[in-house]
């Protein structure tokens, strides 16, 4: 009887998964953290200093796009363009801000009618965004990161 029980509490304790250490580098952990990350979203989006007084994610990214919206609509009313048929269109602007706070345009989609028209309005595009007020980065886990996103810019041009 006592060979049984000898025998059984040997059986228990080699067959027992507890007393497997794994080993685990730091790489392996770090890996495994990244898989979790959801890197398609920001804790904190892009922003002006007018929206720093908002306190939900979501306001503050309207606010960014809204300042944005209307410094760019604002500096392209400014400008002086002829054109010899109506235009209506809707400027898709693909942007990137760098985690230094840079704005940039990526790429612009518009309507040929529009390029044709206003052959320069890339340039106007891009000379809207020099004066632009400082840009506070997206922020992912307490860093500074780059972000990408599109901004439709209507133009109403008679």
């Amino acid at each position: 009887m006592r060979q049984i029980c000898f025998f059984l509490c040997m059986l228990v304790l080699t067959s027992c998964e507890c007393f497997n250490v794994k080993k685990t580098t730091p790489e392996a952990i770090l890996n495994e953290e990244l898989k979790t990350f959801n890197w398609k979203e920001v804790d904190t989006y892009p922003s002006f200093s007018e929206c720093d007084s908002l306190a939900g994610k979501e306001e503050k990214m309207y606010c960014f796009q809204y300042f944005l919206k209307k410094h760019i609509s604002g500096k392209l009313l400014n400008e002086t363009i002829v054109v010899n048929q109506d235009i209506n269109d809707t400027i898709n602007l693909q942007f990137q801000v760098s985690d230094k706070g840079v704005l940039s345009i990526l790429n612009t989609d518009m309507d040929s009618v529009t390029i044709k028209e206003i052959p320069n309005i890339n340039e106007l595009l891009y000379k809207s965004l020099d004066s632009l007020p400082k840009i506070y980065p997206a922020i992912k886990r307490g860093q500074q990161v780059t972000t990408e996103f599109n901004l439709p810019i209507i133009i109403n041009v008679n």
